[in-house]
This record gives C-alpha cells, sequence and structure tokens, in this order.
C-alpha cells in the first residue's frame, strides 16, 4: 500500500532516483546542475522557502513525489512531480495532485504554476483534468515546453 507523505532528509537519492527513471522512460534526462539541482537539497529548496516536498512510499522505496516551490507569497510552482510507471493508472496521481492542492491552499499560495514537457501525455492530461491552462512564462527549463497555471 502506497502512504503519501513529508519529505525526511535522506529522500533525496531515492527522490533523484525517481526522477532520473520517469524521465528516461520519456526519453528525457536529468539535470543535477541546473533543473534538478533543487533535489541536492529539497530542505533549502522547498521547505526553508515557504513550500513542500512529499514522497509516495511503497514498502520504504520512494516511489512517487512532488514539490511546491514557492515563487512569491501568491504563487507556487508544482515541480518533480513523478511516479514510477509500474504505479500508473491507480488513482496516485490524482492523490498527488489532489493533496497539493490541499498543501498550498494551507500554505496560502492563490495559484499554482508548472513546467511539463508535451510527451507527458499523462502528466498534461492530468493537468488539464484539474483545470491548468497553457500560458507562455517569461522563461522554459530546458527539457520543458509547456507551462500551465491554475487560480486554487
Amino acid at each position: 500500500m502506497c502512504t503519501l507523505r513529508e519529505y525526511r532528509q535522506g529522500d533525496e537519492g531515492m527522490v533523484f532516483a525517481l526522477l532520473e527513471s520517469a524521465l528516461k522512460h520519456y526519453g528525457l534526462s536529468v539535470n543535477p546542475e541546473e533543473t534538478d539541482a533543487d533535489i541536492r537539497d529539497i530542505d533549502e529548496s522547498y521547505i526553508r522557502s515557504g513550500g513542500a516536498f512529499k514522497v509516495l512510499e511503497d514498502n520504504g522505496a520512494v516511489v512517487g513525489s512532488y514539490g511546491l516551490y514557492a515563487i512569491d507569497e501568491n504563487t507556487c510552482e508544482l515541480r518533480k512531480m513523478y511516479l514510477k510507471a509500474e504505479y500508473k493508472g491507480r488513482g496516485l496521481g490524482k492523490k498527488m495532485m489532489e493533496d497539493a492542492f490541499i498543501v498550498a491552499g494551507s500554505l496560502g499560495f492563490s495559484t499554482m504554476i508548472l513546467e511539463t514537457n508535451s510527451c507527458l501525455k499523462e502528466a498534461v492530461s492530468l493537468y488539464r483534468k484539474y483545470g491548468f491552462t497553457e500560458y507562455m512564462p517569461e522563461h522554459l527549463s530546458h527539457r520543458c515546453n509547456c507551462a500551465m497555471r491554475k487560480s486554487l
């Protein structure tokens, strides 16, 4: 049974492995020096900066994750929302998405943004299902070609 829990120090390696596996499945790669540098210190990048980070755990293994990165007092960015391929189709993405909305609201955010790649079809479909719409940001990270936002 999968449990969604707060990130704990020491999870970084499992989160990085999850990220690497999920991206490889779509022919994308991690960028530990730029886009994925936040995984090196999740506590500093997310928690101490006013956001949150959660992992989905199954028998001690991290099989999913999501982070809420504080952009400003009203806006957070949904980052690092990934799920191992063999766990897809069980409603776990929905569970993480709904939890992210609850956590974002409890932290006082009124807008959630995200960047993704259109090849992540399941993710894009999930985001649209939950009311995210596309917009053009000032810049996109190197592996992303789509930005979305939603009022909470």
